[in-house]
């Protein structure tokens, strides 16, 4: 029995511009190309949906955060709902404010972004968020608590706040596999 074509070129040309737009970049710390975890991002978002319209938008979202991409040039690819999806993703940096002190206003900001997103945003949101604890997870369990202090934030506590509003604005997609393994694994890594 033959497997059915799907029809992948409008994704397939997601992917080959997400590898092009991270070519060269380490994702910070992990001795791993950057384009691990949009790919990751987006395995966990197809666990979700077949769209693939949030299926780019997943493998497409750190582009304009962590490159010179811009999100005119996502529109101009991809179309509107992807560069919306995007945008709804992406940190927004305050001129002359460092990411440190910036960090919780950005932090919050993203929560409820979230919060007030469309459920196939909150998906894509997800399948970052998910790969993030992932890796998270794996560093913690290596290191312990020596983890935070690769990060701009070095307190466990405020990380865990930042997850656990997560976990609360992405409430709305419990029930699926990854919404269940985001919150077991906030739980894991913040109440050990």
């Amino acid at each position: 029995m033959g497997n059915a074509k799907l029809e992948t070129s409008f994704l397939d040309k997601a992917v080959h511009f997400a590898v092009d737009a991270h070519a060269g970049t380490e994702r910070r710390g992990k001795g791993y190309p950057y384009i691990v975890h949009p790919l990751e991002a987006l395995s966990i978002v197809a666990t979700m949906t077949s769209d693939q319209e949030l299926l780019a938008a997943a493998v497409l979202h750190d582009t304009v955060e962590d490159t010179d991409v811009t999100i005119e040039d996502i529109r101009a690819a991809f179309g509107d709902r992807v560069a919306h999806i995007v945008e709804e993703e992406s940190d927004k940096f305050t001129e002359g404010v460092s990411e440190e002190d910036s960090w919780q206003d950005r932090k919050q900001a993203a929560i409820d972004r979230i919060a007030a997103a469309s459920r196939e945003a909150k998906m894509v949101a997800l399948g970052d968020k998910l790969s993030n604890a992932r890796a998270i997870y794996r560093d913690w369990l290596t290191i312990g608590d020596e983890l935070w202090k690769i990060f701009h934030v070095k307190e466990k506590a405020m990380h865990k706040w930042h997850y656990e509003g997560l976990a609360d604005s992405l409430s709305e997609l419990s029930g699926t596999f990854a919404y269940e393994e985001f919150k077991d694994l906030v739980h894991k890594i913040f109440n050990s």
